[in-house]
């Protein structure tokens, strides 16, 4: 694919993004303002992903090893992340109310950051304090029946993809321990061949593909249960990225069968 093709692809795609951003933010701003309100915020990005996606050519093919998730269950989801796309795609990949736990730097980005302040939670993992307080909003969350969605490599990794950081964070599996909920591995396969550069920006056409493993039962788990658990889903996660990876045509037909949101 030119290079030229991909410039003018990518503009258009930055001109939507922007464009459609721009269009729902006065009705997120609204429904920012008051907690009750803030799933319709949260509605609002849904439907600015059904905008973006399908105005940019992009498809988002979802496999599930088991049955969708329970929307009025609260769950742990934990996916890889290699690429910026992870973080907008998972709008319309996890379809149930979540806030997102990420790096507080994002709250600086115009508007955009005004709005994940006031949806998401944000931590600086350099501050212990901040840390800290990011857990206690985190339970609080699962505890209202809200899902959680962390990348548990804590930043996105483009140094050798689709091998992922060695050392998860142990946040996403302390909370699913300590609030007794499921946690679910999300395999995102190829977010990093469509946008794989965060200094460039280049965006690639094709679709977006992610496979929701089954849900991991965590009822009767401690503590002690942390290390074995976070293996438990880094395992899971490499293995269907390195089969992927290793055959991706193999996986092709499979996909287009699936349901394109």
């Amino acid at each position: 694919m030119s290079r030229f093709f991909v410039n003018v692809y990518s503009i258009w795609a930055a001109f939507w993004f922007v464009f459609t951003f721009l269009l729902i933010f006065p009705f997120q701003f609204i429904f920012l303002q008051k907690e009750a309100w803030k799933p319709m915020a949260h509605r609002c990005n849904r439907v600015w992903a059904h905008l973006f996606f399908p105005l940019v050519g992009m498809p988002i093919r979802v496999r599930y090893e088991a049955e969708k998730p329970d929307p009025n269950q609260a769950y742990v989801f934990a996916a890889n992340h290699f690429s910026y796309l992870d973080v907008a795609s998972m709008m319309l990949i996890v379809d149930t109310y979540f806030a997102f736990l990420g790096k507080d730097v994002l709250k600086k980005a115009p508007l955009f950051g005004y709005m994940f302040s006031k949806l998401h939670i944000q931590v600086d993992r350099n501050d212990p304090k901040s840390r800290s307080k990011s857990l206690q909003r985190s339970y609080r969350a699962l505890e209202s029946g809200r899902s959680m969605v962390i990348y548990p490599e804590g930043g996105i990794r483009t140094s050798n993809p689709p091998q992922m950081h060695p050392s998860f964070k142990d946040g996403a599996f302390r909370m699913a321990i300590r609030e007794q909920v499921p946690l679910i591995p999300i395999s995102l396969l190829n977010n990093y061949q469509l946008l794989p550069d965060k200094k460039n920006m280049r965006l690639y056409p094709g679709s977006v593909k992610a496979v929701i493993h089954k849900p991991i039962e965590t009822k009767g788990m401690t503590e002690a249960d942390v290390e074995n658990l976070r293996q438990q889903v880094f395992d899971i996660i490499q293995k269907t990225l390195d089969e992927y990876t290793a055959n991706p045509k193999a996986h092709q037909n499979e996909f287009k069968r699936l349901t394109v949101i």
